[in-house]
């Protein structure tokens, strides 16, 4: 649905990408998993905050987290965002949401906001600005 011809943006994700993708909504999280995959991206889909830091806390490989703000559960995406920002600092973070505009100040160091919806072109340079090619 979301393949591109040519692919020019596969170049951004020239080293391979884990993407943690956190959407609770399930077939928005398939769409976007078919846009972040045409990045060249791996992702892993979960649908909240919860099930991504048990993730987090298995897995060290992670280089991006995807996140909505409004999910199930004990925390939401901007909850995770700060604790992923404060365990694990290398990893980029974006943060969606369809239902409120972040101020800077709410958004970790370094985390970058998306509002929905979005586009694929959104997308792609979402990860570049919150993981930039080396």
């Amino acid at each position: 649905m979301h393949r591109r011809a040519g692919l020019m943006q596969k170049e951004y994700v020239s080293r391979h990408r884990i993407v943690l993708l956190v959407e609770d909504e399930a077939l928005l999280r398939v769409i976007t998993t078919e846009m972040l995959e045409d990045t060249g991206a791996t992702v892993i889909g979960v649908e909240t905050a919860d099930a991504a830091w048990q993730i987090l806390q298995t897995r060290s490989d992670v280089d991006i987290v995807f996140t909505d703000v409004n999910m199930p559960g004990s925390m939401n995406g901007v909850v995770l965002a700060h604790r992923v920002r404060e365990r694990w600092p290398h990893i980029a973070l974006v943060i969606t949401s369809g239902r409120h505009l972040l101020s800077e100040a709410e958004i970790p160091a370094r985390g970058h906001f998306l509002p929905k919806p979005y586009r694929y072109q959104q997308i792609v340079g979402a990860m570049e600005l919150a993981a930039p090619r080396q």
